[in-house]
């Protein structure tokens, strides 16, 4: 019994000490805590937003932090911070911080010492962390008291930073704001540079070509103007391929009503190539245009229901397709031999004028009538012009544009040959309107009585009845339909001798050394005469070069699958082009240009080695022998191309309307018929009389 009592005193004992224990460590704690609040509200200090303050409070804490005990910061790794607070409901609570959870940038500050001492002025840089919040741990993080407590508890930071790491940080900064202003720089360069490629393109770039390329064009300025036409045109076509099915299955009613919205869509749609081309018919075309292509496509959706299989549509557009491509193809066959007839073609009032100048030629007793200055027309010193043409008012053009540019008119003579039926028209007009200053010779092809069958090969040729047949029934409808050759190498214009006379110069002006040859359907703008102190350096022929890229070389003319052609001419040798040319007939003959004409001539008999006219055999009589000239001198493509350089053509010496556009016709590009018309006399009688006008 004894023994238990005293078991029973011992644990009670022991439950008594533990208790007082445990009560005196909580009075303990809660001391400590009240200390460390105190402690924490005279240690607070605010922080400072100003740069000078925030310096100044840094040199305060280091002076602090010297005189501290130790003078290096406590271990972060073994320090747990106990912080109270009050939350909004007015209750005390305690959270626990771990120092190591604290950034880099907080420093421990020393309350009790307030001595002060310099600072290095780099660690000013410091303060710029003291915004960063604190992190408390997981449950310190997501709730609002954490969030309160990172604003409002004292900031002790753990290091003064090392001055090694602070350096660090500022070449870090440094190296950023200059990485930064380098960025800017040369973003500001390179857009300079890009300015400046900009405003050097846009002044090398040719705006006068309007018609080929220029983005400004009325099809460009909407990509959608068309839209409801593709639509209506699409639909037409299906109408049309269904409408061949239906018939095909005795759908009457279907095909009648395909075939009606088919009708009323072609007629809403006329020659229209865009939406707004169509508005000046309907008043309100778009919804007229919208509402026949909702019909249509409801007659298209009930053909397609009752008709639609794939292989039976696709089999039927691509019959439509083939049968389209034919048609096109002879379209265009149609109107390469209508252009071909309408560039044949005199125009009335053309084929007046020489009619009324060969009857005053005539009435009016002019045949024993001469030119004045025949003492010119072998003078080597001078500069002399040879024009073979049947086109009076051609003619006049090239003689009046030359002299018009002329610094010296005087030295400048003019030799005309023409054929026998326009001799007189052709000799009456210059008596009547003699140029200025300059000598005049026109005479009549057909007093060379040394050009005869015999000597020329051309002559020969157009007598032989093979010759006939090709040439003046080429423009039958029988040759057309069969799909003949290149018409325009059939017309027999090509083997008129005025057209080949250019290859006998020596023999027409046997006293000159030197000639200029210019065609009929050329106009002179500047002073030809530096063309004859061009050193030609042995060769024969002065020429523009035509060659650009792949166009205009010898294949394009010459059939290099004839060996006669292939094993004496290079297929990629550049072309050049008559029209303006400077000969010199000294070298001329010494060469005997004209015998290597002949031979050529005669070897191309059957043409199988060209189409006729004369610039291939002028390629190949003056192949290595011909002086190329600065392409300023002669500009040609006026009489096809209505896409040419516009600053091109107003400083070419010579340009030249080669091709089916003459300008003295209807089908003359308009643009390019200034150049031509403004050396025309409109105010003369014989013009007037004819109704020739600008």
């Amino acid at each position: 019994m004894t023994t238990r009592w005293r078991r029973f005193f011992k644990l009670l004992i022991l439950c008594v000490f533990l208790a007082t224990t445990q009560i005196s460590h909580a009075g303990a704690d809660l001391s400590d805590t009240r200390t460390i609040r105190k402690r924490e509200q005279k240690s607070y200090w605010s922080l400072y937003d100003c740069p000078q303050c925030v310096g100044k409070k840094a040199r305060q804490e280091q002076g602090h932090m010297k005189s501290a005990s130790g003078s290096s910061p406590p271990d972060e790794k073994d320090i747990d911070i106990i912080v109270t607070y009050t939350d909004t409901s007015g209750s005390v609570r305690i959270r626990t911080v771990k120092s190591r959870d604290l950034s880099a940038s907080w420093i421990w500050r020393s309350p009790t010492d307030e001595n002060t001492d310099h600072q290095n002025s780099s660690q000013v840089a410091l303060e710029e962390s003291f915004q960063t919040d604190v992190r408390f741990g997981d449950n310190v993080e997501h709730s609002t008291d954490g969030h309160l407590l990172g604003r409002e508890m004292p900031q002790p930071q753990t290091s003064t930073m090392n001055p090694v790491k602070l350096k660090r940080r500022l070449l870090r900064q440094q190296r950023r704001d200059l990485r930064t202003a380098k960025l800017i720089r040369q973003d500001k360069e390179i857009d300079n540079q890009l300015q400046a490629a900009a405003i050097e393109r846009t002044r090398e770039l040719d705006t006068t070509v309007k018609g080929r390329y220029s983005i400004w064009r009325i099809e460009y300025q909407n990509p959608n103007s068309d839209s409801t036409l593709k639509l209506m045109r699409d639909q037409i076509i299906m109408a049309k391929a269904y409408a061949s099915i239906a018939k095909a299955n005795n759908e009457t009613g279907l095909y009648d009503s395909l075939m009606q919205s088919s009708r009323e869509s072609q007629h809403a749609i006329g020659d229209a190539r865009s939406d707004a081309e169509l508005q000046p018919r309907y008043c309100h075309f778009v919804l007229f245009a919208l509402d026949r292509a909702k019909a249509m496509g409801h007659t298209l959706s009930i053909a397609k229901d009752q008709l639609y299989d794939c292989l039976v549509v696709a089999r039927k557009l691509r019959a439509m397709l083939q049968s389209t491509e034919a048609n096109v193809n002879l379209l265009k066959k149609k109107s390469a031999f209508l252009i071909q007839l309408a560039a044949k073609i005199v125009p009335k009032p053309l084929h007046c004028l020489p009619l009324q100048l060969t009857t005053d030629y005539y009435l009016q007793g002019f045949q024993n009538s001469g030119f004045p200055n025949k003492d010119k027309l072998e003078d080597t010193s001078l500069f002399h012009y040879a024009i073979f043409s049947d086109n009076v008012l051609a003619t006049s053009v090239v003689v009046n544009s030359t002299l018009v540019h002329a610094k010296e008119p005087e030295k400048h003579v003019f030799h005309i040959v023409t054929d026998k039926l326009n001799f007189a028209a052709m000799k009456m007009w210059f008596l009547v309107n003699p140029p200025v200053g300059a000598a005049i010779q026109v005479e009549n092809v057909d007093d060379f009585t040394w050009l005869n069958s015999s000597y020329c090969p051309v002559l020969r040729q157009l007598e032989s009845a093979r010759m006939k047949e090709y040439y003046f029934k080429a423009n039958q409808a029988s040759s057309l339909s069969v799909g003949s050759d290149n018409l325009k190498y059939r017309n027999p214009k090509y083997l008129s001798m005025l057209n080949h006379l250019r290859f006998y110069l020596p023999e027409v002006y046997p006293k000159l050394d030197k000639i200029l040859f210019l065609d009929d359907d050329i106009v002179v703008q500047k002073d030809l005469t530096p063309l004859w102190s061009v050193n030609l350096r042995g060769m024969v022929n002065g020429a523009v070069e035509t060659c650009k890229e792949s166009f205009h070389r010898f294949d394009k003319y010459l059939n290099f699958s004839n060996p006669k052609i292939s094993e004496n001419f290079h297929p990629n040798a550049c072309g050049w082009a008559f029209g303006m040319n400077v000969f010199d007939l000294k070298e001329w003959r010494k060469q005997d240009i004209t015998g290597i004409y002949h031979h050529w001539q005669d070897l191309n008999e059957d043409r199988t080695l060209w189409k006729l006219g004369t610039l291939p055999p002028g390629l190949i009589t003056f192949n290595n022998l011909t002086y190329p000239l600065e392409r300023s001198w002669h500009v040609l493509g006026l009489g096809y191309d209505p896409a040419l350089n516009q600053t091109a053509i107003e400083n070419a010496a010579v340009v030249h309307y080669n091709g089916n556009y003459k300008p003295w016709l209807d089908l003359a590009i308009a643009k390019y018929k200034s150049y031509w018309s403004r050396y025309v006399m409109f105010d003369n009688s014989y013009l007037q009389l004819c109704n020739i006008s600008g």
